[in-house]
């Protein structure tokens, strides 16, 4: 969900990926499928993909959603992480999906909105 709207509100240059230390499966959660389709937002054809240490070392700023599994937690092993916290969507009823969707959507937001503010030069 957050690389989809950071490819919604990322100033121009920008990209994003989106990566785990453990994907929970082959597939994209159906729910968050459906509460991103209700923002006309199509995350069907992605697939969870486990992190490597080139996307690490290539990315200039790295997001954690949150810690689901401390044995593997990415802030124990990369620096000049910004960890959101945020929970794991998988399992949760679909109003609980929504709000996460929400918060993270909030949190893109005001992410794209600083890189802006940071960067007085880029052109949105």
């Amino acid at each position: 969900m957050a690389e989809a709207f950071f490819r919604e509100y990322a100033p121009k240059g920008y990209s994003a990926f989106s990566a785990g230390t453990q994907p929970s499966s082959a597939d994209v959660n159906p729910l968050a499928i459906q509460v991103m389709r209700e923002y006309d937002i199509d995350i069907s054809k992605k697939k969870p993909k486990i992190i490597t240490e080139d996307m690490i070392r290539n990315a200039d700023i790295r997001v954690s959603m949150g810690c689901m599994d401390k044995k593997s937690c990415p802030t124990l092993f990369i620096h000049d992480l910004i960890d959101w916290g945020i929970e794991d969507p998988k399992g949760k009823p679909i109003e609980k999906v929504r709000a996460i969707r929400d918060d993270i959507e909030q949190r893109v937001r005001q992410f794209a909105a600083d890189l802006v503010k940071d960067n007085p030069k880029i052109n949105i």
